[in-house]
């Protein structure tokens, strides 16, 4: 009598660790999460997530407020709890197991855990590479150490890490998938309940704290500035979070004169398309506004540290530093640093593009041609590359993969 054998077990879901560490990663994620859980249905997702990411399944150990800080200064400030979080996660990402990590941005933490979970023997991607290519370009060789890929947005970042030898792909910008190549700003005006067709200018500061904080005020100057010039104009002000929304608030009502201003809870991508221009802080949203074709002015302003600390040691290696004038090579937007950024600069700036038609005109020309060039299906791409990257690809997918990429 032969002896049974025994049933075969079942393979392990694929565990993925993520770290996303302010509200445009969260966005990224989620649609990477929905990807991977698309050709991987039984995936599990945990780490540092916010809450976009864990409606689409991630199991949060901690919220991406728990990371949120900005510039160099800032990160200095809060280095010791930053320090113990990462040993923590650490620990955690290596008793759960997980066979890939996935960090989305926040390069300054998220690089430093990568290199300890490769150590490990974890694999690791950077999702969204940081700006080496503009500022302290020697980060690349650490990038190299502590990752096995890069997944990059922008078309020209994998350039600069062909010259470096350090595995990089192209996957577009998820959001460029999201945002419809035309706006309907009648629509959008209609989903907000914005009645007429009165100038609408929408206002967004960011989504860290610090940011918000020191943009307010002169995002509401350029407010009042802007209504004194055109006295039917209407403010949207879209908020990423409760915290935000109260920072803004409190500082807008120290300015005085300041204009009434609709302050929204999230709504980001419906005030834009709702709005004829905006003043806009560097960064995602920046990106989100061209997807959406609209004038905008781009603000800039850390700590007086940071700033003191990037203009001394020579550090930006680029002229730009807003993400619609880097992807277009020239300067086609406004960009204001630092002290240059004041309400009647802010004002200034927006009403010369709205004042101009035939400027509008070509700036939504400009943006449609860049959008086009983002759209590419980034979350699925992302996720396939993941997954290649673990040998997790079947030949279905690794097909599709092969073909997006021609496209």
């Amino acid at each position: 009598m032969s002896a049974a054998v025994p049933a075969p077990l079942p393979a392990r879901a694929l565990r993925v660790g993520i770290v996303a560490g302010e509200h445009s990663g969260d966005t990224l994620g989620a649609a990477l999460i929905e990807a991977l859980r698309a050709r991987v249905p039984g995936v599990e997702v945990f780490g540092v997530a916010g809450p976009k990411m864990v409606a689409a399944g991630c199991q949060a150990w901690l919220g991406i407020e728990a990371l949120s800080v900005m510039g160099l200064a800032e990160v200095v400030r809060h280095l010791p709890r930053l320090l113990r979080l990462r040993t923590e996660l650490t620990h955690r990402f290596l008793a759960a197991a997980a066979d890939v990590f996935v960090g989305i941005d926040f390069p300054e933490f998220n690089l430093r855990l990568a290199a300890q979970l490769k150590a490990a023997g974890v694999p690791t991607v950077q999702y969204v590479s940081p700006q080496v290519w503009a500022w302290r370009q020697r980060r690349v060789r650490s990038i190299g150490r502590a990752t096995d890929l890069v997944l990059c947005l922008l078309p020209f970042e994998t350039e600069f890490y062909a010259r470096h030898g350090v595995p990089a792909e192209f996957v577009g910008h998820p959001l460029a998938d999201q945002i419809p190549l035309e706006s309907d700003r009648d629509a959008a005006r209609r989903a907000l309940g914005v009645p007429g067709t009165e100038p609408v200018v929408a206002l967004l500061p960011g989504s860290r704290l610090a940011e918000v904080s020191r943009l307010a005020a002169p995002f509401m100057a350029a407010a009042a500035a802007i209504q004194a010039r055109l006295p039917a104009a209407r403010f949207l002000a879209p908020m990423a979070s409760a915290a935000t929304s109260e920072v803004f608030t409190r500082e807008a009502a120290q300015v005085p004169g300041a204009p009434q201003v609709r302050v929204l809870e999230g709504q980001a991508q419906a005030a834009l398309a709702a709005a004829d221009g905006v003043i806009v802080a560097s960064g995602t949203a920046s990106l989100e506004t061209l997807l959406t074709g609209r004038p905008m002015v781009v603000a800039y302003r850390v700590s007086p540290l940071t700033a003191f600390m990037v203009r001394t040691l020579g550090l930006v290696k680029v002229p730009y530093f807003s993400q619609p004038n880097l992807l277009a090579g020239r300067a086609v937007v406004p960009e204001l640093f630092q002290k240059q950024v004041t309400g009647p600069a802010l004002a200034a700036a927006l009403l010369e593009q709205l004042e101009d038609p035939a400027r509008v005109r070509e700036l939504e020309h400009e943006f449609t041609a860049i959008h086009r060039r983002l759209r590419l299906g980034g979350a699925a791409r992302a996720a396939g590359a993941v997954l290649r990257l673990i040998g997790r690809a079947g030949p279905a997918t690794a097909a599709g993969d092969a073909n997006a990429a021609r496209l």
